[in-house]
């Protein structure tokens, strides 16, 4: 406990600096006190214009990262649990409202303090600006100058919102877990942060666009790439581009067709590539850390994917859900509620969708599985392949989850799910059978589950609680109810017969692989010598590449072309990278190799019976199914809804954990119940998966 302390203060520290140093950035005593000492010593030969920034904003992030991959390790080996309990009260609903969706009170302090530091920072730069006005034409007036400074000042400002917008998109970041996050759960941020920064870019542009036509007939300044400065064209290019991302990225666009958002939204790299050109060198350096760790990320991704991973079984459910099992190292370890990216080249050659977890890497240890509902066209293809072919070529990427479990910290544990909203709890059941199986001294949670579903097929998800192979499991010490609701069917129907579970084995081939982390099994400790060599090997190169390239022609007073500059930053950074990371990835990837070839094929032992089916058939003889304690906890309910508000109220204990996953209305209405005065006992929790 003292040396998670230790770590959090020296996080915190850093951080706070961090932020203090963006708070003092548009005041006039860093521009007329702090900017020429701190040039003067860091602006030297060997970095000039970028010395200043790289110091005050890139390499805090970069220690951060560093230190949290190592604190990430120890904390892993040690198995330390989460030690979030103290902040439980601050993380309960503070506001559920569209289009924000459900913000505790910690998600809206921090949000509070974003806008003020925005809005202090506007307002500083232009009690700066407005005091020293310069006129760029002749003839212009005071409040034309005042209008050009307003948009140009207002460009800054976004450009502060993308210093943070890679930070929850970055999968494998050592940052997020220090707040308690994963990139799934807060995608939502990078949301935010888009849509601010994407309307301060837009204002900024048409501020532009009006100063230079309707107010200074200077059009043709739209078309400039200066040799000598930054680039006016490269800005309106990006700003073309930040509208299409912008638009199609909205809800209900997104929603009808994700399809277009998708491949839309993968024009960042283009809107990277001239917004850099735009901002200049020493701008781009308040914003390195955030696209430094995604490409890293980025790239560690795309080396993980070029393996084609060994799917060996699947069970398709008449509801059209599949669950896919594939063999994985004994190594991989990952928590509950995990996500898995997915690519399959015989349905789509480009996409990638992320599934639910569904197994436990303790209870399984050679076989990880995820759950998939067919309902687009992408998974209706790939239940149809899975039905008619004997073997699948699937590349992975992941899995990616929370740094530790904290379910089990509950004394209770309520978790409430609408149709496939169900997998993600699949996972922490099974987690919890572990502890209660292999006689844990942590006091498993008594559980309530409550799952909502349309049709009685529908029901047939439960037969996904237990995994398809293992050991024998002991449920006489796991305390659990299932509450199974049909919604759309007032009585129990007669079984059809035909309708049954699929269970496949699918054939192997040799040039398949088990999931393995792409890292070994010290990833962490991996991912910081990646980060610290790629940003010392970036600092290095750019330190020579200035002093002896650069520097020798502005010392003749020759015009070295600035965007010559900015591709010299950008080649760097990606070469470094590049170098960094695959030596790491290509030494890592011998060890397992080495390790693969010890793996064997998984025995799977096919159920004639699932406890969904016995559900239905209560002639069936108790004695003949395999997992009675699961069948005896299940009551189902047809044409019935479950009163939420009332099961949640009376649930008693000081300590319910209240997991929620399905459609956005029923997360919403669980949230305003938990934040309510009258359930102070209740902690709640949204899982989404849904961007």
């Amino acid at each position: 406990m003292k040396s998670n302390a230790a770590w959090q203060v020296c996080f915190l520290v850093v951080f706070v600096g961090y932020i203090f140093i963006w708070a003092m950035l548009p005041t006039k005593v860093y521009k007329n006190t702090w900017t020429p000492k701190l040039n003067k010593n860091l602006n030297s030969t060997y970095f000039r214009e970028q010395g200043t920034n790289l110091l005050l904003f890139s390499f805090p992030i970069m220690l951060l990262a560093v230190l949290g991959c190592v604190h990430l390790h120890f904390k892993t080996k040690s198995n330390s649990p989460s030690n979030w309990r103290c902040f439980r009260p601050m993380r309960r609903p503070a506001m559920v409202m569209a289009p924000l969706g459900i913000v505790n009170a910690v998600e809206l302090a921090f949000a509070a303090m974003f806008v003020a530091l925005l809005i202090w920072s506007l307002a500083n730069y232009l009690y700066i600006s407005f005091g020293n006005l310069h006129m760029h034409t002749t003839g212009e007036k005071v409040w034309q100058a005042k209008f050009r400074s307003v948009s140009l000042r207002l460009g800054y400002i976004g450009n502060t919102c993308w210093a943070f917008l890679f930070f929850p998109v970055t999968r494998g970041s050592s940052l997020l877990p220090l707040v308690g996050l994963t990139s799934e759960s807060s995608i939502k941020y990078h949301i935010w942060l888009g849509h601010v920064s994407n309307f301060l870019f837009a204002v900024h542009s048409v501020g532009f666009i009006i100063y230079w036509w309707a107010m200074t007939d200077q059009m043709y300044l739209m078309l400039q790439w200066s040799s000598t400065y930054l680039s006016n064209v490269a800005g309106v290019i990006a700003f073309v581009l930040s509208l299409g991302m912008w638009v199609t990225s909205f809800d209900r666009v997104r929603r009808k067709a994700f399809e277009v958002f998708f491949y839309v939204h993968h024009l960042y790299v283009l809107f990277v590539f001239f917004y850099m050109f735009h901002v200049g060198v020493a701008y781009l350096c308040l914003i390195l850390p955030g696209i430094f760790l995604f490409i890293i990320d980025r790239y560690l991704r795309f080396l993980q994917s070029r393996r084609k991973s060994r799917l060996v079984s699947t069970r398709l459910l008449p509801n059209g859900t599949m669950e896919l099992t594939f063999s994985k190292s004994p190594e991989l370890s990952y928590t509950p509620t995990s996500v898995l990216f997915l690519h399959v080249p015989s349905v789509c050659k480009l996409q990638w969708h992320p599934f639910t977890v569904t197994s436990n890497s303790n209870l399984e240890p050679q076989t990880l599985s995820v759950a998939i509902k067919s309902q687009g066209s992408w998974t209706q293809k790939l239940y149809t392949q899975l039905s008619s072919f004997d073997h699948l070529e699937v590349s992975t990427e992941g899995p990616y989850g929370p740094a530790s479990s904290h379910f089990l910290s509950h004394e209770s544990l309520v978790m409430i799910s609408g149709g496939s909203g169900i997998t993600p709890f699949i996972s922490i059941l099974r987690q919890i059978i572990h502890k209660t199986t292999t006689g844990s001294t942590i006091k498993a949670p008594n559980i309530l589950l409550i799952s909502t579903f349309k049709n009685t097929t529908d029901l047939r998800m439960l037969d996904l609680l237990l995994p398809l192979s293992g050991t024998p499991l002991d449920l006489s010490n796991l305390q659990l109810q299932i509450e199974a609701y049909i919604t759309r069917e007032t009585e129990k129907p007669v079984e059809d017969s035909k309708k049954q579970i699929q269970t496949k084995l699918l054939k192997p081939n040799p040039l398949d692989s088990p999931i393995s982390p792409v890292l070994g099994k010290n990833s962490w400790l991996c991912l910081a010598v990646i980060i610290s060599s790629s940003f010392v090997l970036f600092l290095i190169s750019l330190g020579l590449v200035t002093r002896y390239h650069i520097y020798p022609v502005e010392r003749r007073k020759d015009n070295y072309h600035y965007s010559f500059k900015i591709l010299w930053d950008m080649f760097l950074v990606c070469s470094s990278i590049f170098v960094a990371a695959s030596v790491v990835f290509l030494w890592q990837k011998r060890k397992i190799s080495a390790e693969e070839k010890q793996i064997q094929n998984v025995d799977f032992a096919i159920p004639t019976m699932s406890p969904a089916s016995w559900l239905c058939t209560r002639d069936t003889e108790l004695e003949s199914l395999p997992h009675q304690s699961l069948v005896q906890s299940t009551k189902v309910h047809f044409g019935a809804r479950p009163d939420v508000k009332s099961i949640l109220l009376e649930c008693k204990g000081s300590d319910v954990g209240v997991l929620v996953c399905g459609p956005k209305s029923m997360r919403h209405d669980v949230a305003k119940i938990c934040a309510s005065g009258s359930a102070k006992n209740l902690h709640f929790e949204s899982i989404s998966f849904s961007w």
